[in-house]
């Protein structure tokens, strides 16, 4: 097939950084190729680049054997290439032909063409099996369609090069699958894909070519049939990657339990009961949006039952609030550690004592001991292997994953009795996702209390003692350790499994 994308000498620099250093790769009409590398590789960078968000200042990017030029991304968009990115940029109370018309027609001539539109649409859709309702109001469906809708978007615009961008993070293992089947549909047609994942089998399984940059050089290019899991974790790190041991759990106390409480709000719980109990790791398994957040914020102190009961240690809970849940051993990773984990513009040592200022040894008498604040900031960065040029360093300026690792020490210094740990590591690359499953499962091991909240089914498989399924805000019984599978657990995910799991 012939060559449709060239990155050729692409170099980038923010000051004394260099996001990308001479990076150069081709794509084929009708090829998928996986971008991969650790968060802070350069990855994002170069996306933008391609796109014309910034300006390389060094290289070139052509498309079909033209070059784009840079800086405009509209130049881009016209070229064919179409990007769907991880959270998704529709209009929630438009309909599904209106978000793919929009940016396709003056805003006062929408209502023209529509037939037309839907005509393109309904073909599109059958033809690359994206089934979805072009009338149907985009914020009631489901994350596995909005998905559609956004490479519906791309592909009536007439994308040529499709850059899939984190795309299973919030799907279901059957809309996993629906999605291969529609990205080999499509490259079977002639679309080029750039398929940039954290998550090594689903490359393994839909890319036949992968790229590998490390500190923002390109470090590997190989054949996905050529290679495997192992070889390409450790060209991402530059080192061998080990997953950690999981030892047989050794159950205690119950720390906090809940029976059938609901919380007010959309989506919030709906009868839900659990146990967690010192030294597990308990996991919750659902599509985003189905409760969790409440779930998460009964925990932390946020939300209160309006229904049912909740304990803490035996005891209910009373007048509860965040200071009250601090106060009482819980802590959290947030599932934004960038809008709830961290303030952007505060150090490191001012987040790193964010949930414990008010005591000693960060406080006395009321004041604020900054010599102290500094020691604690200072052993997170030693201890948690935070890269960054000091504890004076503004968090926004840190990668995701320096960041989690801050965040992750603060939490564990604290010597927690629960561990609220939601979605503790998405979008984190494999070296970093290794190491927080470490400290998690030594928090375990410790006789802390784990409720680890993901999406990613892996994760959950690996580490939970016992896992739980949400949908709509009803978990799921119990299961324990290696009782169900992968595709049972996708039905109680989706609402299915009490008929069809049974």
């Amino acid at each position: 097939m012939a060559e449709i994308l060239r990155l050729d000498g692409i170099t980038k620099r923010f000051g004394p950084v260099l996001a990308n250093d001479d990076i150069s790769f081709a794509l084929n009409e009708g090829e998928v190729l996986a971008l991969l590398g650790e968060n802070g590789a350069g990855k994002t960078t170069l996306m933008n680049i391609l796109f014309g968000h910034y300006m390389a200042d060094a290289g070139t990017v052509t498309v079909a054997g033209t070059p784009l030029p840079p800086g405009q991304p509209g130049a881009a968009l016209e070229a064919g290439v179409g990007m769907v990115h991880q959270h998704f940029t529709l209009a929630g109370n438009l309909s599904v032909l209106d978000n793919v018309m929009l940016g396709t027609r003056p805003l006062f001539s929408l209502r023209a063409g529509r037939r037309a539109a839907r005509a393109r649409l309904a073909e599109l859709s059958g033809r690359f099996g994206l089934a979805v309702d072009p009338d149907a109001r985009v914020a009631d469906l489901s994350v596995g369609e909005r998905q559609r809708v956004e490479i519906l978007k791309a592909l009536y615009r007439d994308a040529r090069v499709l850059i899939l961008d984190e795309p299973t993070a919030v799907l279901t293992p059957q809309e996993v699958e629906a999605l291969f089947a529609t990205i080999r549909k499509a490259v079977a047609q002639g679309l080029a894909v750039v398929f940039i994942s954290h998550k090594l089998g689903e490359v393994m399984a839909v890319a036949d070519r992968v790229v590998i940059l490390r500190r923002g050089a390109k470090v590997a290019e190989m054949r996905s049939a050529e290679t495997d899991r192992h070889r390409l974790a450790e060209a991402m790190v530059g080192a061998e990657i080990t997953p950690p041991d999981v030892p047989p759990a050794v159950p205690g106390e119950v720390l906090f339990r809940l029976d059938r409480v609901s919380t007010a709000g959309t989506p919030g719980l709906r009868a839900a009961s659990l146990a967690l109990r010192a030294g597990t790791i308990t996991g919750i398994a659902g599509v985003s949006g189905n409760g969790q957040r409440a779930l998460a914020d009964l925990l932390s102190g946020l939300e209160v039952p309006v229904e049912g009961r909740a304990e803490l240690m035996g005891a209910g809970l009373g007048i509860w609030s965040p200071r009250r849940a601090v106060g009482a051993g819980i802590a959290r990773i947030p599932e934004d550690r960038h809008a709830t984990g961290a303030i952007a513009d505060f150090d490191l040592t001012g987040n790193a004592m964010l949930e414990d200022y008010h005591r000693p040894p960060m406080s006395r008498r009321g004041w604020l001991d900054r010599r102290a604040a500094r020691r604690r900031a200072e052993e997170i960065i030693a201890r948690y292997d935070v890269r960054c040029p000091g504890p004076a360093t503004p968090i926004r300026l840190l990668s995701g994953g320096n960041m989690q690792k801050l965040i992750l020490g603060r939490v564990l210094e604290a010597g927690p009795r629960i561990i609220l740990a939601a979605q503790p590591t998405r979008g984190l690359d494999i070296g970093a996702v290794t190491y927080v499953h470490r400290q998690l499962l030594a928090a375990r091991a410790r006789g802390a209390a784990v409720l680890l909240i993901s999406e990613d089914l892996d994760e959950l498989r690996a580490l939970s003692d016992v896992i739980h399924a949400i949908h709509d805000g009803e978990l799921s019984p119990a299961f324990a350790r290696g009782e169900i599978t992968v595709k049972e657990l996708g039905l109680w995910m989706a609402g299915q499994g009490g008929r069809d799991a049974a």
